[in-house]
């Protein structure tokens, strides 16, 4: 996939970070076959490959995807939703098994 990025490009992972090999991200970079990254998760959180935090071309973040006021307050309605479903004897929208 790196491959086919033009070497102008970033790549940026703010979803999950096995969706990414970080071996080949990081030889992407090292390599110049792209021109940097921006990541907010990582391959073996909280592990971040030392090659990465040494890199000028990388920004790396603290796993901050849900750090908005919107996220966090639909996070909360979530949970009161699920709590207000169990206590009323219905499924819980959100059911963890």
């Amino acid at each position: 996939v790196f491959a086919a990025m033009r070497p102008t490009a970033h790549f940026i992972n703010i979803a999950r970070g096995d969706v990414v090999d970080e071996a080949a991200l990081i030889a992407a970079l090292q390599e110049g076959r792209i021109a940097g990254a921006g990541l907010d998760v990582y391959e073996r959180e909280p592990i971040v490959p030392d090659a990465l935090k040494v890199m000028e071309n990388v920004t790396l973040l603290p796993h901050l995807g849900t750090a908005a006021l919107e996220v966090r307050e639909a996070m909360g309605l979530m949970a009161v939703e699920n709590l207000r479903a169990f206590f009323a004897g219905e499924t819980p929208p959100n059911l963890v098994n």
